[in-house]
């Protein structure tokens, strides 16, 4: 257990003092956020140290995170907040299919008991009305060290939660291209000096769940002069582990001779990042590839879309919906042959992890935060960004691949050295230490 000094008592004893971290994160477990922060909060009381959650909206009653307000007045302010931001966002600064945020409305964090007890406050995702600017500005005023985990682009960005090849952020935003704006004083430059203004007051140590998204954050106008730790998200290896893929199959009703690719989103016009529009098209190059048995392919995807797009795809299609036990999620990566994972941009890339530590190859393109994740050869198969025909390349390199054995093999050794949940929790727990030890 980490302790830190707190002072001597009258008898000249040293008094010691447990570590009080509180988390802050926009939902309890929804969306990659949600579960990297739910996951780095367990490990860390699993080391000992007091970890504490606080969210916006609890979707999980039984969820051991606490709400910031437990009354009906204040969970329908929360609901207001988050519909009155998205929506807010959505009319002001309509975006080209890039998610975008204006953070105009924000809720009382810096007030509540958890966050006024802690020694350190972590941030994850806050947007949807969570925090805004001026309420950053006041956690920041409290002097707490505050340690922000970048799950996307937004934090020091102008509003963009994912920013492609754009630099823009390097200076102070503006001519945004997510907005298709040719004004230098636009709603991205706007929201950008807000955020300066807010920073500028305290101290804010980046946390990158990637070299890339380390890179990116060093490299932000609004982060200059803060520190930048690489540490990845944290990943529960009790669960996410090698399986019977007989077994995994039997339970899903899949059936044993199939080929299987699985994919874990289905496309989306508002997530163009997802690369939905690519997968689709990857899929199609396969079926046209020789020497494969396309009698024998199928697709299982996971996510929030259902059968309304079945006629999109080459083969046969198993649509599991929204899978809300990680149990199960990670009976259908056992079940797999290779998992796909188009994104174009991502922080990390956590279910091409989760698949990978349960044995199951991965395909994706060789683009941000994933390269950690997949490597080239060694455990998947990475495509040039944007290029299909490689990407399906990828799937048939798989396919024909004499030892998927050892393909599986190295994915896990991969996962399980480099992101086992313990192994991050104490990575945080060096850091934190030091950073009190700095104030």
């Amino acid at each position: 257990m980490f302790r830190r000094w707190s002072g001597a008592d009258s008898g000249g004893f040293i008094i010691k003092k447990q570590l009080r971290i509180v988390h802050v994160n926009a939902y309890d477990g929804n969306g990659g956020a949600g579960r990297a922060m739910m996951r780095l909060h367990h490990a860390l009381k699993h080391t000992g140290a007091q970890s504490d959650a606080l969210c916006m909206y609890q979707f999980d009653p039984h969820s051991d995170v606490t709400p910031i307000y437990r009354n009906w007045w204040g969970k329908l302010r929360s609901i207001a907040t988050i519909f009155g931001e998205r929506y807010l966002g959505k009319a002001l600064a309509p975006s080209r299919g890039i998610p975008f945020s204006l953070q105009k409305m924000g809720l009382p964090v810096h007030r509540h008991p958890l966050v006024l007890n802690a020694d350190i406050i972590h941030l994850h995702w806050v947007n949807h009305g969570m925090l805004a600017p001026r309420q950053m500005k006041k956690l920041l005023e409290l002097g707490k060290p505050l340690v922000w985990s970048l799950h996307d682009c937004n934090p020091f960005t102008g509003g963009c939660h994912v920013r492609y090849d754009c630099r823009r952020y390097e200076i102070s935003c503006g001519t945004c291209p997510a907005l298709n704006s040719r004004s230098s004083n636009d709603w991205s430059h706007r929201t950008w000096n807000a955020k300066a203004k807010a920073y500028g007051r305290g101290r804010i140590t980046w946390v990158a769940p990637s070299s890339w998204m380390g890179e990116s954050v060093r490299k932000a106008s609004l982060a200059r002069g803060n520190e930048v730790a690489v540490i990845g998200n944290a990943l529960e290896t009790n669960v996410f582990h090698p399986g019977d893929r007989h077994s995994a199959r039997q339970q899903l009703g899949i059936s044993q001779d199939a080929f299987v690719l699985l994919a874990g989103h289905m496309p989306s016009s508002t997530d163009r990042h997802k690369g939905g529009a690519e997968l689709i098209q990857a899929i199609r190059r396969f079926r046209e590839l020789p020497g494969v048995d396309h009698a024998k392919i199928l697709l299982v995807f996971f996510g929030g879309k259902d059968r309304d797009e079945a006629d999109s795809w080459p083969y046969p299609a198993h649509f599991a919906g929204k899978i809300g036990q990680e149990e199960k999620l990670a009976g259908y990566y056992q079940a797999a042959d290779v998992f796909l994972f188009p994104s174009l941009q991502e922080s990390m890339g956590y279910t091409a992890l989760e698949s990978l530590a349960c044995g199951t190859p991965v395909v994706a393109f060789r683009t941000s935060g994933v390269t950690d994740v997949v490597l080239h050869e060694e455990n998947g198969y990475l495509a040039t960004l944007g290029d299909t025909d490689q990407f399906a390349e990828g799937i048939s390199w798989i396919y024909h691949h004499p030892s998927r054995g050892e393909l599986a093999s190295r994915g896990v050794a991969h996962a399980t050295g480099h992101f086992e949940s313990g192994l991050i929790a104490e990575k945080h727990l060096a850091l934190y230490k030091r950073l009190l030890k700095a104030d």
